[in-house]
């Protein structure tokens, strides 16, 4: 897997993995990212049950299993939360967070284990001795229950499955190179994926303003700089819902 420093001022961490040349062919690709604040760590939708080895080994290498804290699921889809039965096998301690809607859907991926219901309105994250990571609301942006993640530290935006893109395996690049050929990836999955114009634009409302510098999709390339704007004034602009 490719591995990217996103930010580090000392307390905190962004690292993304991801673009694995061993994913099997029958497998979407999927960005995992590691938020690590002091000694404690947070995966935000850590990935399915096939890349577990793979997004385990990786995220070792930076810090102890063990001081994995939280699991967020933005969403209930089995790309990002299925592997949650092997997390809790080696990190029993952790506290799993999701969208209440879906706390009765994803113990079905293998575990019992209580999933704390995050409220509609979204809520303030804590990790370690921090407390500044926020739940935004993108519910219907694809599904009924959905959260982003904004970092005020880091400026990061974590966006799920909200700016996608589907890359051929010629496009290997960390970062959006080209916005305008870029969209030609992710257009077709956004007409499809998001069924609400009127959903999708109260998620721009709350997030437009955000000092960001990173959005960071669960698939395809991580949004930089005045791609962000860029990013979103073509997501406003853009009819979804429609599979024809």
């Amino acid at each position: 897997m490719k591995r990217e420093l996103l930010f580090d001022d000392g307390d905190r961490r962004w690292v993304y993995f991801g673009r694995d040349p061993e994913r099997p062919d029958t497998l979407i690709d999927t960005n995992e990212y590691l938020v690590i604040h002091g000694d404690k760590a947070m995966l935000p939708d850590p990935g399915g049950i096939e890349i577990f080895p793979q997004v385990a080994a990786e995220v070792s290498g930076e810090v102890a299993i063990e001081n994995i804290e939280v699991l967020f699921a933005s969403h209930q889809d089995p790309d990002i939360i299925s592997s949650l039965f092997l997390w809790i096998g080696v990190c029993p301690g952790v506290r799993v967070l999701a969208p209440w809607t879906w706390t009765l859907f994803i113990p079905h991926f293998g575990s019992a284990r209580p999933v704390t219901g995050i409220p509609d309105e979204g809520m303030t994250i804590e990790l370690g001795k921090s407390s500044d990571i926020r739940a935004i609301p993108a519910h219907y942006v694809h599904a009924s229950g959905m959260f982003t993640l904004y970092d005020p530290r880091a400026k990061i935006l974590f966006s799920a499955d909200i700016g996608a893109a589907l890359l051929p395996e010629t496009e290997t690049d960390v970062f959006v190179k080209d916005f305008d050929r870029h969209v030609g990836y992710m257009e077709a999955f956004h007409r499809r994926w998001m069924p609400s114009n009127r959903a999708k634009n109260a998620w721009i409302d709350r997030v437009k303003d955000l000092d960001i510098e990173m959005m960071c999709p669960q698939h395809g390339s991580i949004f930089k700089g005045k791609d962000v704007e860029r990013f979103l004034g073509w997501f406003q602009d853009l009819e979804v819902g429609n599979a024809v």
